[in-house]
């Protein structure tokens, strides 16, 4: 869809339709006041007989309002003014993107910037209208016969600015939102594909066809023997139940031309997830497609950076493989030497996600790294812990941990800090190895992360649990395209950071 900004009186717009807002009680947004005062009182009378009230959910769309040259004023309820904040504004954007879009406004003028949003200046709203109408818009329809389209979909949406003075401002907004948003796509792309198209094959192809887009991405595709080479016997260890090659795929952005040095993001791969030989129950196993989400993260942040330009160093570094029960498969019991030389028992099977992460953090060892974020699907305990809303958060390092609950707040895309103490340590005891790959049920979120410090004390380290926001069940079932926004805003912050912006 196209984005545009510009600037201008509401009654002077020649367009298929002017989006505003309306308070709760029946309170009119200053574009709205002023189309009101334009055509004598129209709107005010229509809100006045109770044909909106003003609460979020709410829209009313008038044909023909006097003395405007738009063709029909779509009114969206914004609920109460003081309450305006993060979400509500998110909301309100989406109903009317998609009221839009159903009706058949196949371009709009949209006036909701305007509004008075908590701590968050034009840029933001434009920034956040953009991802959401982009998110609003989204559709996985690739793998049916028959596409589900709108007869006149929204195809042009403009934005409208105070003054002249905003229009540089916002023109830079778009630009962010519509590279995070196309981030995000990506994600949800290659987390929606189904497990017998997305294999690790698929995702290290994903990878080189980023190359070909963006001279300033290059990419290398580690096959089974050079895995072994490394010694990556805990990230084999998944791999070997599968028919499908694992592949370990780094992808190296160079956007600092004085050679500064990069962050790491390590995705989990894991392109689907039975449990192996301790598997899964059968209900929603299907949705054991998403447990690389991680790594689709990593490639969906790599394009948001590179649409942007940013002037920083970033390398992901993606393990990628199927975690399947067969005759080859490691069995609970069985003993594994990672490659950092520390051994693991295996007690489940299904707590492989830090098994392969275990080995690419090892590797990132190796780009002498300013930070290392690792996003994966990893624990069901988190989403017990946290809901679908927040992203689990765990760190070796409290500044790092600290910019990145900051990135979570300004981009929407939230993240909450849990603890990451010694106590939890002692539930990974093994009597046969250094240590086991699970910690019992209590705390299992914790002590994943604490197996992981394990291999990170060399590194300033952050670690990502997005089990419960990587994807949406039920109606609505599809990938989210998290924590592509957090990531993109702790990279931008820190090239601000590194240019005094």
């Amino acid at each position: 869809m196209e984005f545009t900004v510009k600037s201008g009186d509401p009654e002077k717009q020649r367009t298929a339709c002017i989006v505003m807002g309306v308070f709760e009680p029946r309170r009119l947004s200053p574009g709205a006041e002023r189309l009101d005062e334009i055509s004598g009182g129209y709107i005010s009378k229509l809100i006045r007989r109770g044909d909106l009230e003003g609460r979020i959910g709410q829209t009313l769309l008038l044909h023909d309002v006097p003395n405007t040259l738009c063709d029909r004023v779509l009114l969206v309820g914004c609920g109460r003014e003081r309450d305006l904040g993060d979400s509500q504004y998110r909301k309100i954007v989406a109903i009317a993107v998609n009221t839009l879009n159903e009706k058949g406004a196949m371009e709009a003028v949209c006036y909701l910037a305007e509004l008075n949003v908590k701590h968050h200046d034009i840029t933001w709203k434009i920034r956040q209208a953009v991802e959401t109408a982009q998110s609003t818009l989204y559709r996985f329809d690739q793998m049916k016969s028959k596409k589900d389209t709108e007869r006149r979909p929204l195809r042009k949406l403009v934005f409208s600015v105070p003054s002249r003075r905003e229009l540089t401002d916002g023109e830079q907004a778009l630009q962010v939102g519509l590279a995070i948003a196309q981030g995000v796509e990506l994600t949800k792309n290659l987390g929606n594909m189904p497990a017998n198209i997305c294999t690790p094959t698929y995702l290290a192809d994903q990878a080189r066809e980023l190359a070909k887009q963006y001279k300033s991405i290059t990419v290398d595709v580690l096959e089974t023997a050079d895995i072994e080479k490394l010694g990556m016997g805990s990230f084999l260890s998944v791999a070997r139940g599968s028919i499908q090659p694992p592949k370990l795929i780094t992808v190296e952005y160079n956007g600092d031309k004085k050679q500064g040095k990069p962050v790491v993001l390590v995705g989990k791969g894991v392109t689907f997830d039975s449990g192996g030989i301790s598997i899964k129950p059968s209900d929603k196993m299907d949705e054991m497609k998403y447990d690389m989400c991680g790594a689709a993260s990593v490639l969906g942040t790599l394009t948001a950076i590179a649409e942007m330009r940013l002037p920083i160093n970033v390398v992901g570094v993606i393990p990628a493989t199927e975690n399947m029960p067969s005759g080859s498969a490691t069995k609970p019991g069985d003993i594994i030497t990672s490659m950092s030389g520390q051994t693991i028992e295996i007690l489940n099977t299904d707590a492989e996600g830090r098994l392969i992460l275990c080995d690419a953090l090892t590797y990132s060892e190796r780009y002498d790294p300013v930070a290392v974020i690792d996003i994966a699907t990893l624990t069901g305990a988190c989403v017990v812990a946290l809901g679908k809303h927040a992203i689990g958060l765990l760190s070796n390092h409290s500044p790092l941990a600290h910019d990145l609950l900051n990135a979570g707040k300004t981009s929407g895309d939230r993240a909450w800090e849990m603890p990451l103490w010694d106590e939890y340590q002692e539930q990974l005891k093994s009597n046969f190895a250094d240590m086991a790959n699970i910690g019992g049920r209590e705390g299992g979120t914790i002590t994943a992360a604490c197996f992981l410090s394990r291999f990170t004390k060399k590194l300033h380290w952050a670690h990502l649990d997005i089990a419960g926001t990587a994807w949406l069940s039920g109606d609505k079932k599809g990938a989210t395209g998290r924590p592509v926004p957090l990531l993109t805003q702790y990279l931008m912050d820190r090239c601000t950071e590194k240019t005094g912006g």
